[in-house]
């Protein structure tokens, strides 16, 4: 079974990159984030014929949205707000489906945060924080979580390897030692196993994003790490492999995402 994860940032823009993506990787499902676009216009016809039949979709025009398209059967999903609504509003940020072999999947999309990591300062870090502790504390609830897989754009990078330069960016948003300590604490209280690090060493550089300002972001290579694809640990022995797909970032009209995929053996 092949499980990708890859913020599109608008699947109709995109919908040809998502289709080559999905022929030439031949995963199972994908989870989409920043569709943005109503679940009416969302391009689920093409994507049910290529094979993708089984969707979930959650959308809002021109701003987030998430999806999660599957040639396996779901044998149930979350309402339309996913598991619940997240710190008081109805943004599209998470959905969540049960496959046919019993995992359960959950595609988050996790606010940007704004430019300024202070809180006070800005509404959009402190709406981030917010979401990153709600939702820890709901992972929290089940005490011993199993068959479960999380993920998204979680817009942290946690590690030092995981930014082009740690000390450049400590005062980064998707890199302040706030966010990564409430991302570590949101990990552990699903007891998850970070699926690409579990083959890629921590002190190895590794990148999911580069931003479209670089004129050749290829040859900067000024990358971060924000899309993950988590694992709770009795899955974790299934891992066969991990990528992340760094060529389609150079895609025509790419994503200025990569796709993330696993693959259990």
């Amino acid at each position: 079974m092949k499980i990708a994860t890859w913020n599109i940032n608008s699947v109709r823009l995109r919908l040809g990159n998502v289709e080559r993506f999905l022929a030439e990787s031949d995963a199972d499902v994908l989870c989409l984030q920043e569709t943005k676009t109503v679940d009416d216009t969302f391009p689920a016809a093409a994507l049910k014929a290529a094979g993708y039949t089984h969707q979930m979709i959650h959308g809002q025009k021109s701003y987030n949205g998430v999806a999660i398209v599957s040639r396996l059967p779901f044998v149930a999903t979350g309402d339309a707000a996913g598991a619940r609504g997240w710190c008081g509003k109805e943004d599209c940020r998470h959905i969540w489906a049960r496959l046919a072999n019993g995992i359960e999947l959950h595609n988050f999309y996790i606010p940007a945060g704004g430019d300024i990591p202070d809180p006070v300062q800005n509404e959009k870090f402190a709406h981030k924080l917010q979401f990153l502790d709600e939702v820890t504390d709901w992972l929290g609830e089940e005490a011993d979580r199993r068959n479960t897989i999380l993920v998204g754009d979680l817009n942290i990078a946690p590690l030092e390897h995981d930014v082009w330069s740690h000390k450049a960016l400590l005062d980064v948003v998707s890199h302040t030692p706030i966010e990564v300590e409430k991302l570590d604490k949101l990990q552990r209280a699903g007891g998850f196993v970070d699926s690409v690090r579990h083959f890629v060493p921590a002190d190895e550089k590794l990148y999911s994003w580069w931003s479209y300002r670089a004129k050749d972001w290829d040859a900067a290579d000024k990358g971060r790490r924000l899309d993950h694809i988590w694992v709770t640990p009795d899955l974790a022995g299934s891992l066969a492999k991990a990528e992340i797909l760094r060529p389609a970032r150079g895609w025509d009209q790419p994503s200025d995402h990569a796709p993330v995929m696993v693959t259990f053996g």
